[in-house]
């Protein structure tokens, strides 16, 4: 089967064709990280990972209240059917 736009390449080769295009913006990526490591001014990457475990924190706890609220929320609730069935 021929693609509309894909001279001479099926339907698989162009399939493989895309996923090696994608190659490109890694690699990209990846030289960013490199020189983005590199670079000595500005925050440095020890500073960013401390500032994403302390972000990482603040959403554990927040989540962890948010999780005790809404079970002690559902717990009365259930109580409450449970009493008006009876």
């Amino acid at each position: 089967m021929r693609v509309a736009g894909c001279t001479g390449h099926t339907n698989a080769e162009s399939v493989i064709l895309k996923f090696s295009e994608r190659k490109v913006p890694m690699s990209k990526l990846g030289q960013f990280v490199v020189e983005f490591l590199k670079a000595e001014d500005g925050p440095t990457a020890v500073e960013y990972a401390v500032m994403l475990a302390l972000i990482i924190v603040v959403c554990l706890v927040a989540i962890t209240a948010l999780g005790t609220s809404a079970n002690a929320t559902f717990g009365t609730v259930g109580n409450k059917i449970g009493a008006a069935g009876s």
